[in-house]
């Protein structure tokens, strides 16, 4: 039986970033690509550029028309535009941000057209990109909005360590009051089911990160945990949901207790990503949870500091193909599962009616 590929479509990212770096230097392995389709959306222009300045003179991608043309176990690319661009390496520049958004944008064309099966984005700078197409703080409020999706959750993952955020890309004065009872409760729900249908899980256990220090001290460091946060966990609990907390967070990664859940949602940004990214140590993978698609990106942004130098690590990229193509794959094996569940259930039902 002929094995059915993966589709994995690549977004650049800024083109004056790291991004064409580790995209090459990931699919420079041939193992990368095996049994799966790679279509990177960019510039043979572009890529001839990256490839002469980092010496990567042995790798190659293959041209294709579109992504129906796309071969398997091969790195395509198709070309988007034919003009040269200045490339100012490591600078944050209109002509990064435009080309960027050109990328994504064929790229979720794609992936909306079923075209592709998963999109994996190299860095952008939320910056330069800002247009009458993109206002937005990034790609996860992007896709969000593009996927039609109402909610999202941005949930990073390494291995067994699954840490997502109650609220994203907002300035640390405003946490407080976006958090409620309510999205909590739809961010641990979103947590809970992304769990059990793309990480495979069977009833996952979430640990909950209070907001402030030592999780409140039963109200003497602050009310959110006691006003919004512990009656959203009874709420959950109510509903079949095994989430604990409010946990303080310096307590529960410090100690290592973090490794006892199946994932953990913190408050805010940095509350989640800081340990997120201290324990990874630069192999962790951005997936955006509770869309019908599959994105998932590097733990790391375009790094204008080292673009150029040959330094750029391409773990995190690499891990972020790897999981795309797994989610996508167990997606697909849940929707099986349950759709057999549902054929069944009807049919014990009628034994009972006899």
């Amino acid at each position: 039986m002929k094995q059915e590929t993966v589709k994995v479509g690549i977004s650049i990212g800024d083109v004056n970033g790291i991004g064409m770096e580790v995209i090459m230097k990931t699919l420079a392995d041939n193992r990368v690509t095996e049994n799966i389709t790679v279509i990177v959306y960019g510039s043979s222009k572009v890529t001839s550029y990256y490839k002469k300045a980092l010496g990567l003179h042995h790798f190659n991608f293959v041209k294709a028309n579109d992504a129906n043309s796309a071969k398997i176990n091969k790195a395509n690319l198709i070309d988007l535009w034919e003009e040269n661009i200045k490339i100012t390496m490591g600078d944050s520049t209109s002509v990064g941000g435009t080309y960027a958004l050109k990328s994504l944008e064929a790229a979720t064309a794609d992936l909306a057209a079923g075209k592709i099966d998963v999109l994996v984005t190299a860095p952008i700078n939320k910056n330069n990109i800002q247009s009458e197409n993109f206002n937005f703080p990034g790609h996860t409020e992007y896709l969000t909005k593009y996927a039609n999706a109402e909610e999202s959750l941005m949930l990073m993952v390494d291995e067994n360590l699954r840490i997502g955020v109650a609220t994203n890309h907002i300035p640390i004065k405003e946490v407080a009051n976006q958090l409620t009872k309510e999205l909590i409760i739809r961010k641990v729900t979103l947590l809970d089911r992304t769990l059990t249908r793309d990480f495979g899980i069977t009833n996952p256990k979430i640990a909950v990160l209070g907001l402030n220090p030592h999780a409140g001290d039963n109200g003497l460091l602050g009310e959110e945990e006691e006003e919004i946060i512990i009656p959203a966990l009874e709420k959950l609990n109510e509903n079949g949901i095994l989430a604990f907390g409010p946990y303080a967070a310096d307590g529960l990664f410090g100690s290592g207790n973090y490794s006892k859940f199946d994932g953990v949602l913190a408050m805010y940004h940095d509350q989640g990503l800081v340990p997120f990214k201290a324990l990874s140590k630069g192999n962790g993978v951005n997936f955006t949870a509770g869309l019908p698609i599959v994105r998932t990106s590097p733990d790391h942004g375009t790094a204008f500091d080292i673009v150029g130098k040959n330094k750029a690590s391409e773990d995190s990229f690499r891990r972020a193909i790897f999981t795309a193509v797994d989610i996508f794959k167990n997606r697909k094996e849940y929707k099986e599962l349950t759709a057999n569940q549902l054929e069944i259930q009807p049919r014990r039902n009628e034994r009972k009616e006899r």
